[in-house]
């Protein structure tokens, strides 16, 4: 590759050239199933590995502060004395005071050290205990493999893009929203090859798309997000159970103050309009799982941006939820506390508290999901995170 192809080159020839296309947040496919039973599921992956840290902060924690200099920690909003919630999410608040909006921390996938967003979300979505396992459907699907008599939805032929957590044998429907990626190939072509040989690029490359013309037209002013909660909705009201979906945009390498607030509202919006769409007695029967590959580092970096780390936060609403709780058992963010010295410690395994939530919805047994849908999980007690 030619020497002119520095980072300030490619961002002034390709400005609108997004960052890694694992953290896209303009190819948003959304997939449905129907199934015999009454709760709906909806499982929304957070590509590009969501700082937790941030979205639910440690305010009590006393080495929090020391970690992020800079950082205004007196905006959050309290969720119950210890953590607070990002100030972009604060239209969800009457969510939590209802108990239906609730987060546990310090989880992740088994995926440890190489940090990366592909193997990252692969592991997330296929739920196995290692990179590498052979299985190539998601936990999503081989859930609904276990249901007799299932169907799919009509498909809808719009997008390409494969939702893996529901990929497999099982019937399911595709639908994607009109959100133009305004690339040309070569655009594509030129990213992928800088990518690979600078992986600091992702957060300069992710700035550019988020300014760019073809970004603003998709999730963030308002677009792609919105409609895919209303078609989710309008599905999710009749025989649909299923929901899955990915949001985009959460590699925040730079400028976290002005990046992260961008997607934390396009995401409020997502679940509002998901509540607002299916009313109030669908949504009192409906489960929201928000999941991330990995979380960030603990400490900001020299830009004001986190890191792709190890320990992060899932979110989860609904009325079949238990909200208005911070679960999961924190291990601190003292420097001797954290994971590699570097990452929040991961406490538990977040497939654990996806199987607790599905086996309420079908009915699966404990031994079927620790083996069949999440191989070599062990789901623990109950956390008590379904009424």
């Amino acid at each position: 590759m030619s020497a002119n192809f520095t980072r300030r080159g490619v961002l002034q020839r390709a400005g609108i050239i997004g960052c890694s296309l694992a953290a896209s947040p303009l190819v948003t496919p959304v997939a449905f199933a129907q199934a015999p039973w009454d709760m709906r599921l909806v499982v929304i992956i957070l590509r590009g590995g969501m700082d937790g840290l941030d979205v639910v902060r440690p305010v009590g924690d006393p080495a929090f502060a020391a970690l992020r200099p800079g950082m205004d920690l007196s905006d959050g909003l309290d969720l119950d004395g210890y953590f607070a919630l990002h100030p972009a999410l604060r239209e969800l608040m009457p969510l939590w005071q209802a108990g239906e909006l609730g987060f546990m921390h310090a989880v992740s996938t088994p995926y440890r050290d190489k940090r990366s967003h592909f193997d990252g979300q692969d592991m997330l979505e296929a739920g196995t205990e290692v990179l590498d396992s052979g299985v190539r459907d998601g936990w999503l699907n081989r859930m609904l493999q276990q249901v007799p008599g299932l169907e799919a939805e009509t498909a809808y032929a719009i997008g390409t893009t494969e939702v893996r957590v529901l990929d497999g044998e099982a019937p399911v429907a595709n639908w994607t929203p009109e959100a133009k990626l305004g690339l040309s190939p070569q655009a594509l072509r030129l990213a992928e090859l800088v990518m690979e040989r600078d992986p600091a690029l992702h957060a300069a490359l992710a700035e550019a798309q988020m300014l760019s013309d073809a970004g603003l037209e998709g999730p963030r002013r308002g677009g792609a997000h919105l409609q895919i909660a209303q078609f989710a909705a309008a599905r999710l009201r009749g025989a649909s159970r299923v929901a899955a979906f990915s949001l985009g945009g959460w590699d925040t390498h730079r400028v976290q103050r002005r990046t992260l607030p961008r997607s934390l509202r396009a995401l409020s919006q997502t679940l509002l309009g998901l509540r607002d769409g299916l009313g109030p007695d669908v949504w009192g029967k409906t489960a929201v799982l928000a999941m991330t590959e990995f979380g960030r580092t603990a400490a900001l970096n020299g830009t004001g941006g986190t890191d792709h780390g190890t320990g992060g936060a899932m979110l989860f609403a609904g009325g079949a939820l238990r909200g208005g709780q911070v679960l999961g058992q924190w291990p601190g963010v003292a420097e001797a506390a954290l994971y590699d010295r570097r990452d929040l410690m991961p406490t538990a395994d977040v497939r654990a508290p996806a199987a607790w939530v599905m086996r309420a919805a079908t009915g699966l047994d404990q031994a079927t999901l620790e083996r069949m849908i999440f191989p070599g999980l062990d789901m623990g007690s109950d956390p008590g995170i379904v009424l």
